[in-house]
C-alpha cells in the first residue's frame, strides 16, 4: 500500500471514526527514522539523490535546475 493509498482510504473513514482509529493504528505506514524514505524533495517529491545540506531538501535533478536562482555559482 502506497502513502496516497492510505490517505484515500482516511479519507473515507472519516464519518467512522472508531473504524478510523483502528485504521491507523494499525494499517498506517511507518514514520521513517533513517533511510532512503526519510527525506523527499520539497519540489518534486522524489526520494532518491537527496541534498539536505544548508537545509534544501531536494533532489539533484531540481537542484541542478534552480542553483543559479538560490545564488549557488559553482555546483558541478
Amino acid at each position: 500500500m502506497s502513502a496516497s493509498d492510505w490517505r484515500k482510504l482516511l479519507k473515507q473513514l472519516e464519518k467512522k471514526p472508531e473504524i478510523q482509529a483502528r485504521f491507523l493504528r494499525f494499517c498506517k505506514p511507518k514514520d521513517r527514522k533513517f533511510g532512503i524514505a526519510k527525506y523527499k524533495c520539497t519540489r518534486c517529491g522524489r526520494y532518491g539523490a537527496h541534498i539536505q545540506k544548508y537545509g534544501l531538501h531536494l533532489c539533484r535533478q531540481c537542484f541542478r535546475e534552480i542553483a543559479e536562482k538560490i545564488g549557488f555559482k559553482k555546483y558541478i
